[in-house]
């Protein structure tokens, strides 16, 4: 896990949930809702399904939830988020959620 201030930490979480924003541009609004505010990022899929994607200061964490789950990404290195309990990695889980849920491939 990378360490870093509260000023840097802000500034590379707003960067990564900017740039998952972005990945949704061209997406079609029926498939995929996209709204953010505050420093969280909310994903309405077409099933119902919704994932909110947040960064957290005090723990210095991504986290994300959908579908009664929830998960912690820590910064490894630049654009890579990975969860200290799972393992998983924050782009590659979300990818996994849309693909399974409305059968959404989207690069990231």
């Amino acid at each position: 896990m990378v360490r870093m201030d509260d000023v840097t930490f802000d500034k590379v979480a707003r960067e990564e949930l900017h740039s998952l924003e972005d990945a949704f541009s061209d997406i079609d609004p029926d498939e995929v809702e996209v709204s953010t505010s505050d420093g969280v990022l909310r994903l309405d899929l077409r099933d119902g399904t919704r994932i909110v994607i947040n960064s957290h200061r005090a723990a210095r964490q991504i986290w994300m939830a959908a579908v009664a789950s929830a998960w912690h990404f820590d910064p490894v290195e630049e654009g890579v988020w990975r969860s200290g309990k799972s393992g998983e990695e924050l782009r590659p889980t979300l990818q996994k959620l849309l693909r399974e849920r409305i059968g959404l491939e989207l690069a990231l």
